[in-house]
C-alpha cells in the first residue's frame, strides 16, 4: 500500500465535520441519569407511613432508634434498629426493597403541638423517653432556584422568542426595521422564470425587456443625453400575470433583484414602515445596478388625506412619504429601477404616479384569442394529452379568462380525467373543466319538484330562444337544467370579443337576459325568485347605459362615472330631479326589453315549447339543437362548439349501442 493510499483512506475522516451541538441532548442526559439513579438506588427510598399507624404502632416501640422531626417541613424521619426491621415488614409496600439503613419511614406530621402531645402521652404511659431530634433544614438548590427563576424565565423567553424570530428571517426584534426583501440572481437555482415562460403580453414584455436592457447597457442611452426611467408600474386585473412578469425580469436581468410585498412594510410599531423602505433602497444602492419590485403597492400607496378624521392611517402615510422621497432622492443614473404591481391604480397617490417616480405605466390586460392560445401552450406542456388532441378550440371556449384562470382550467381537466380513471386527457375533460369553473359542480341529487323542474326548463329555454334570434346577443353554446353551484339551471354563451359596445348590443343582451322571467310569466303564469341574478344584471346594465355611457334619449352625452376612485363622494353628483330622470330612463329601458322579450316568445311559442320539452327530456342541449329548431342565427355566426358536441353525442350513441348489444348477448 502506498502513502497516497493511506492519504486517500484518511481523507474522508479529515473531511468529516464535527457534529453540531443539539440542546435536546441535555434532556437525554438527564433522562439517563434518572434511570441510573433509580436502578442503583437499591430500594433505599424511605416508606411513606400514615401518621395514625405511626402513632399507634411505631412511635412507642423499642425498635425505634431515632426520630428526626423537620420543623419547617412538618415531616418526621423514623430510623429503626437493624435487627428490628423484620417485625415491621408488613408496613412496607415492597418488602423486598426495605432500606438497609435509616431512615426507614417518612411521616407527615399534622402539627408540632399535636406530635409533642402524643409523644408526652406515650412517654408518660411507658415511663421512658423516645429518642427525638428537632432540625431546621434548608435546601441550597431550592434557595438558588427561588432566586434564579426570574432570570431563567427571561433567558428561556429570549431563546424561544427572539432566537426563533431571528432564525425565521428578520433578525429578531432588534432588526424589526430591516427590510425582509428577497434577493434573486439569475444564476440561482430557484429563479428559473424567463420571458420565454410568459405567453402573450407582448406589449408588456417589450417594455420590460427594454428596462432590462437599460441596466445591461446603460451607456447606450446615457451617451445621447437620455435618462434611465426610475420606475415602471404594472397595472391590470387580478390573474393577468403581473407578478409573473416581474419574476421573468428577475430571471432575465444580470443584476440583483429585490422583491417585497407592499404589506411587508406595514407593522404595528411606529416608524417601522419608513425604516424598512430606507433599508430596502440602501441595499439596492449598494448592489446597483439593481431592480426593486414591490408587489401590491396599493397597500402603502393609497392617496393621502382621504377620509381625513375618519380612518386615516398616519403610519401608512409616513411609509408612503418615505417611499416618495427614496424614489426621487437617489441620483438620476444610479442604476436602481423600481417595478411595482397593482390592480387598483385609481386609488394610488398622485405624487407616486407622476413622471420621475413611475415614469411608465404598463397595462397588463386580459389576454385576447391569440394570447390565450399561447398561454394554453405553456400550461399544456406538463399534461398527458390524448393522441390527436386539438388545442385550437380551447382559446375559443375561454373568452374573458385570465392567465390564472387558464392554468386552473388545465389543472381541473387533469383532475377530471383522473377521476374518470383515464390514461390521458381528452377534449371532453377540458369542456367539463370549463363548465365546472364557470358554473360550479353538478348537483344531480338536489331535490327539485316536477313543477320547479318544468319552470326551470321553460326559463332556460326562454334565454336560449331570445339569444338565438337576436342579432347582437351572445351566441348560445349550451343549456342545462342540472343544478350547478347555487344556480338551478345555467346557460353558457360565447361572448364576442369586442373593444366597444353599441347601444343596440346592450339592449339585445338585456332582452336576452329577461327572456327567462318573460317565459315564466307567459307559460307558467307565475313569476318566481329564480330570475334574481338576471334582474340584478339587467338593472346594472340599464343604469350604466343611462348614467355612465350617455346613451339615454333624455340624457344624451352625460356620464357620472368617476374613474379617479375618489373617496370624497359624500353625495350624488347630480340633483334629485336628475336622479328621478335616471330612475325613469332605466326603468323604461328595462320595461321595453321585457315587453320585447315577451313578444319574441309569443311569436315563437311552439318552437319555445319544443325546446323546453327537449330540455326536460335530455337535461342538457347544445347549439346544434337550437339550429335544428330555429334555423341558423340571423348574423350566421359560427358555433365553435358544434363539432365538439357532435363528437360527444356520437360517442354516447356508440356506447349505448354497444351496451344494448352486450345485453342481447347476455339474454
Amino acid at each position: 500500500m502506498t502513502p497516497n493510499d493511506n492519504n486517500n483512506n484518511n481523507t474522508p475522516n479529515r473531511n468529516k465535520k464535527p457534529a453540531k451541538f443539539n440542546p435536546y441532548w441535555i434532556y437525554g442526559v438527564i433522562a439517563i441519569a434518572l434511570i441510573l439513579i433509580s436502578t442503583f438506588n437499591n430500594g433505599s427510598t424511605p416508606q411513606n407511613l400514615p401518621y395514625g399507624k405511626f402513632e399507634k404502632e411505631v412511635m412507642g416501640s423499642y425498635a425505634v432508634e431515632k426520630i428526626v422531626v423537620i420543623r419547617n417541613d412538618l415531616k418526621a424521619e423514623v430510623s429503626l434498629y437493624a435487627d428490628s426491621v423484620e417485625q415491621f415488614k408488613s408496613l412496607f409496600t415492597q418488602p423486598l426493597q426495605i432500606p438497609k439503613v435509616g431512615p426507614h419511614f417518612i411521616v407527615d406530621i399534622p402539627s408540632i403541638d399535636s406530635f409533642e402531645e402524643s409523644r408526652k402521652n406515650i412517654e408518660k404511659a411507658e415511663n421512658r423517653s423516645i429518642p427525638l431530634v428537632y432540625e431546621q433544614r434548608t435546601s441550597v438548590v431550592g434557595e438558588v432556584l427561588s432566586f434564579m427563576w426570574p432570570l431563567i424565565l427571561l433567558f428561556a423567553l429570549y431563546y424561544f422568542l427572539f432566537r426563533r424570530m431571528s432564525s425565521q428571517g428578520g433578525g429578531g426584534i432588534f432588526s424589526v426595521g430591516k427590510s425582509g426583501a428577497q434577493q434573486f440572481r439569475k444564476d440561482t437555482a430557484e429563479q428559473k422564470v424567463t420571458f420565454k415562460d410568459v405567453a402573450g403580453l407582448d406589449g408588456a414584455k417589450e417594455e420590460l425587456e427594454e428596462i432590462v436592457e437599460f441596466l445591461r447597457h446603460p451607456q447606450k442611452y446615457t451617451e445621447l443625453g437620455g435618462k434611465i426611467p426610475k420606475g415602471a408600474l404594472l397595472v391590470g386585473p387580478p390573474g393577468t400575470g403581473k407578478t409573473l412578469l416581474a419574476k421573468a425580469v428577475a430571471g432575465e436581468a444580470d443584476v440583483p433583484f429585490f422583491s417585497m410585498s407592499g404589506s411587508d412594510f406595514v407593522e404595528m410599531f411606529v416608524g417601522v414602515g419608513a425604516s424598512r423602505v430606507r433599508d430596502l433602497f440602501k441595499k439596492a444602492k449598494d448592489k446597483a445596478p439593481a431592480i426593486v419590485f414591490i408587489d401590491e403597492i396599493d397597500a402603502i400607496g393609497r392617496a393621502r388625506g382621504q377620509r381625513s378624521g375618519f380612518s386615516a392611517n398616519e403610519e401608512r402615510e409616513n411609509t408612503l412619504n418615505q417611499l416618495l422621497t427614496e424614489m426621487d432622492g437617489f441620483g438620476t443614473n444610479s442604476g436602481v429601477i423600481i417595478l411595482a404591481a397593482t390592480n387598483r391604480a385609481d386609488i394610488l397617490d398622485k405624487a407616486l404616479m407622476r413622471a420621475g417616480r413611475f415614469d411608465r405605466q404598463i397595462s397588463v390586460e386580459l389576454p385576447d384569442l391569440n394570447e390565450r392560445a399561447a398561454i394554453f401552450e405553456v400550461h399544456l406542456r406538463p399534461l398527458k394529452l390524448a393522441e390527436g388532441f386539438d388545442k385550437s378550440f380551447l382559446a375559443k371556449q375561454t373568452p374573458g379568462f385570465s392567465g390564472a384562470d387558464i392554468a386552473n382550467v388545465c389543472n381541473e381537466a387533469a383532475l377530471t380525467a383522473a377521476r374518470k380513471q383515464k390514461q390521458s386527457i381528452d377534449k371532453q375533460d377540458f369542456l367539463d373543466a370549463i363548465d365546472r369553473i364557470v358554473g360550479g359542480i353538478e348537483k344531480k341529487n338536489k331535490i327539485i319538484t316536477d313543477d320547479e323542474r318544468r319552470a326551470i326548463a321553460y326559463h332556460e329555454a326562454g334565454h336560449a330562444t331570445i339569444s338565438w334570434l337576436l342579432e347582437y346577443a351572445h351566441p348560445l353554446v349550451k343549456v342545462t337544467i342540472v343544478p350547478r353551484g347555487k344556480a338551478l339551471g345555467a346557460a353558457w354563451y360565447l361572448p364576442e370579443e369586442r373593444q366597444m359596445t353599441t347601444k343596440e348590443q346592450i339592449l339585445d343582451e338585456m332582452c336576452s337576459t329577461l327572456g327567462g322571467r318573460a317565459a315564466e310569466e307567459l307559460v307558467i303564469g307565475k313569476i318566481s325568485t329564480g330570475a334574481l341574478n338576471d334582474l340584478e344584471k339587467v338593472t346594472r346594465q340599464a343604469y350604466a347605459l343611462v348614467s355612465y355611457f350617455g346613451m339615454s334619449d333624455k340624457m344624451p352625452n352625460v356620464s357620472y362615472y368617476d374613474s379617479t376612485g375618489s373617496d370624497y363622494s359624500f353625495g350624488k353628483p347630480y340633483s334629485e330631479s336628475r336622479a328621478q330622470v335616471i330612475d325613469q330612463e332605466a326603468s323604461k329601458y328595462i320595461e321595453e326589453q321585457y315587453a320585447r322579450a315577451k313578444k319574441i316568445l309569443m311569436e315563437n311559442k311552439e318552437k319555445h315549447a319544443q325546446l323546453a320539452e327537449l330540455l326536460l327530456e335530455r337535461e342538457v342541449i347544445f347549439s346544434e339543437d337550437l339550429e335544428k329548431i330555429y334555423g341558423p342565427r340571423p348574423n350566421n355566426a359560427p358555433m365553435p362548439q358544434v363539432e365538439a358536441n357532435k363528437k360527444q353525442e356520437e360517442t354516447t350513441e356508440a356506447e349505448t349501442e354497444s351496451a344494448q348489444e352486450a345485453d342481447k348477448q347476455e339474454d
